[in-house]
């Protein structure tokens, strides 16, 4: 009966060496490399394909939405380096302000802004409120300072 408490304990023994040495491991070590060369290359040329030694457009378009009052238009057309254009609307007292423009490497920007007399106003859109019940209002809660 003795000899079986010892090779119980041995095993024992051996089993508690063995789960205590399982979880020691070498630290990795610390290596340290040389920084690399640098390459050097020719930047690569930007090419652009798409250029257009004559560029050339045109646009335009009108809006006139009765609900809301809103009236506006606008063109412009551009041939090379000339762009010319104008655009309108109307401003709140009814009136049309027109501004007619151009623009070259010659002369830069320029324009001229005309304004036709008065029609009828535009009135604004009425929005209407909505009744909602007035915000609840909470107190801070009180506390009890001890000094």
């Amino acid at each position: 009966m003795g000899r079986v408490t010892c090779d119980r304990m041995y095993v024992l023994f051996a089993a508690c060496v063995a789960v205590a040495r399982a979880g020691v491991l070498a630290p990795a070590p610390l290596a340290y490399a040389a920084a690399p060369a640098p390459i050097l290359a020719k930047a690569a040329v930007a090419v652009d394909t798409d250029y257009d030694p004559n560029p050339s457009y045109n646009y335009a378009y009108d809006i006139h939405d009765s609900l809301t009052g809103d009236a506006k238009s606008q063109q412009e057309s551009r041939q090379g380096d000339v762009v010319q254009g104008s655009y309108s609307l109307v401003e709140p007292d009814g009136s049309r302000r027109t501004v007619e423009y151009t623009a070259d490497p010659v002369n830069g920007f320029n324009a001229v802004v005309h304004k036709d007399a008065p029609g009828v106003a535009v009135a604004t859109p009425v929005v209407a409120k909505v009744a909602a019940p007035a915000p609840i209002a909470y107190s801070a809660p009180i506390t009890n300072v001890v000094k």
